[in-house]
């Protein structure tokens, strides 16, 4: 694994968690809603942070644990 696939998997999951708060919210639970809603908006602050610096703190952290990728490596002999 390498830190862009790790982070873009990651991502992937917060997102998932978020929407579960969220679906679990919209079934009543309050404490749910306003945890999916501050996910979120986490998420969406990282995003913007990542967009306008062009730093992500995450991909950052990855990089240094697992090294970046190497798009151009022939992905059939992994």
């Amino acid at each position: 694994m390498c830190a862009e696939r790790i982070q873009r998997i990651l991502t992937a999951i917060m997102l998932g968690i978020a929407l579960m708060f969220l679906a679990q919210g919209a079934a009543g639970n309050a404490l749910f809603l306003k945890i999916g809603v501050a996910l979120q908006v986490f998420i969406m602050l990282m995003m913007l942070v990542w967009a306008f610096t062009n730093f992500c703190p995450s991909l950052w952290f990855f990089t240094k644990v697992f090294g970046p990728c190497d798009w151009n490596k022939d992905s059939s002999n992994e």
